[in-house]
């Protein structure tokens, strides 16, 4: 799931890359054709339209699941992820109680909605975080975990030391190599245990 400037090439190149390790990717776009957003204004009003409808976005992301299925993918065979707003968006896909193998969530929104929590999550959470990240804080790090305890549900949450928000996106200046590096072997680890 992309962050929010929408699906672009930085999503397809992720996309990519985890193809030549030999997955089947969909990538799913929340915005709409053609959506991509490159104010702040805009990429606030795309996302924010989304975070107060949080029915359509499950909807969505469940959309996204049974085309990637009609397209061949073995949907009872998969793990979610995202970056930023689409870590968001992954982590509402947990709590909806989805049948997915796993979730991870690059540098993504980590706070809950009110009347919410992970009691129908069925599939283990991976969150990898930069500890430099002014936008979530640690503080949501940290109460995230707690609510992952208390709920029962399997996770796993790493914080990388200096590393910003965005921390992997290529060519940005809060583009992290190391933190980079680091999360995308965890991951590529993650994907191996959690499908078949």
């Amino acid at each position: 799931i992309h962050d929010w400037d929408g699906l672009t090439d930085y999503e397809i190149k992720r996309s990519e890359m985890l193809h030549e390790l030999g997955y089947a990717v969909f990538a799913t776009d929340l915005f709409g054709k053609g959506v991509r957003p490159t104010e702040v204004v805009d990429k606030k009003q795309h996302t924010g339209a989304l975070y107060k409808d949080r029915e359509k976005m499950r909807s969505i992301m469940q959309a996204g699941m049974m085309k990637a299925k009609e397209l061949g993918g073995n949907v009872d065979n998969a793990v979610a992820m995202g970056y930023c707003f689409g870590g968001a968006a992954v982590l509402e896909l947990a709590r909806s109680g989805a049948k997915v193998n796993g979730f991870a969530s690059f540098h993504g929104g980590l706070s809950t909605p009110e009347g919410q929590d992970y009691k129908a999550t069925q599939g283990k959470v991976l969150v990898m975080h930069g500890t430099a990240d002014s936008m979530i804080t640690m503080a949501d790090f940290a109460g995230l975990a707690d609510e992952l305890e208390g709920a029962g549900v399997a996770h796993e949450m790493v914080t990388y030391g200096g590393a910003p928000h965005a921390f992997t996106v290529f060519g940005s200046d809060r583009y992290d190599e190391v933190a980079d590096t680091q999360s995308w072997t965890l991951f590529t680890g993650f994907l191996e245990a959690h499908t078949k």
